[in-house]
């Protein structure tokens, strides 16, 4: 039998020679999985022997993540904001583009820089990642959750249930398509890859529906027609907050500022990417949001 460190080292070297980025990181998440402990407990470990049953499923997750399966699908679970979510096939994996997104939000409410909202729409909201951590954090708020997709909606419900959010309802929607009413902040995170470039994402990306990934031509074709329905759909002096591709922010600024919202401005991720967009309605600037996101 072989030592954990052993067993670490030899997957290690399999995921790197199937071109998994993170080998090790990607190699230690599957060996704590398997063992059900933590990650960093391994380190205390390494000289205990693996069981048989226990080789047999890591080498089940190791194929499988050497053929591209991402690790979230192989562990179940990704964490969000602290909220451990169920993440499969149904949805996209959340990114921590998104998680960075949320925290801003939730902070920036907390500081009083906005006054926490009383209706939120999230729109696409797949795992659920999005209203479900901002329902946690405003449990005053009344919180709606849409998306065309069942199967995305049924992921949603199910994290709903993990995280024991009460303020949320559920809507399968074509954006407002059955959503009645008006909200304090509409927040997306739509499909805006381009087609073309789908056959050109990781083998990873790929593994995620392609009904949350296809945005038009140029990717930006379901964010188009948000923009155009939104202003129906925001109380007075309400705030529309986008997620967009990193090259897409300007554009997506642009079309904002046509469509009469006011304030509109770009906010970087920790990288520096503006990805992220923020207009108001009815005449009143954003918020004092933090210039990059980071601190």
């Amino acid at each position: 039998m072989k030592t954990l460190l052993e067993v670490l080292t030899s997957g290690t070297t399999y995921l790197q020679k199937h071109g998994v980025d993170e080998a090790r990181l990607n190699m230690e998440h599957l060996l704590a999985h398997v063992l059900g402990c933590r990650r960093l407990d391994l380190y205390l470990r390494f000289g205990e022997k693996l069981l048989e049953p226990d080789l047999q499923t890591l080498r089940d997750l190791l194929r499988r993540r050497g053929e591209g399966t991402p690790l979230q699908h192989l562990l179940g679970t990704v964490d969000f904001l602290g909220h451990e979510l169920v993440s499969d096939g149904r949805a996209l994996v959340p990114r921590p583009e998104t998680e960075h997104l949320v925290d801003v939000l939730i902070r920036d409410a907390g500081a009083a820089r906005m006054p926490a909202p009383k209706t939120v729409l999230d729109v696409g909201t797949g795992s659920g990642c999005i209203g479900l951590t901002l329902a946690a954090a405003w449990p005053e708020a009344r919180v709606t959750l849409a998306d065309i997709s069942e199967e995305a909606l049924d992921l949603a419900r199910l994290n709903a249930s993990r995280i024991q959010a009460g303020n949320v309802q559920f809507m399968r929607s074509d954006l407002f398509e059955k959503l009645p009413g008006r909200w304090d902040l509409i927040v997306a995170n739509l499909p805006y890859i381009p087609a073309g470039e789908i056959p050109s994402l990781s083998r990873e990306v790929r593994q995620d529906p392609v009904l949350a990934l296809d945005g038009g031509p140029d990717g930006l074709d379901i964010v188009r027609r948000l923009i155009e329905a939104a202003p129906a759909h925001l109380a007075p002096d309400g705030l529309l907050v986008l997620e967009v591709g990193h090259d897409q922010g300007p554009e997506t600024a642009r079309l904002m500022e046509r469509q009469g919202f006011t304030g509109v401005r770009l906010m970087a991720d920790l990288a520096g990417i503006e990805r992220f967009v923020l207009g108001r309605h009815a005449g009143t600037a954003t918020p004092a949001l933090e210039e990059t996101g980071a601190e």
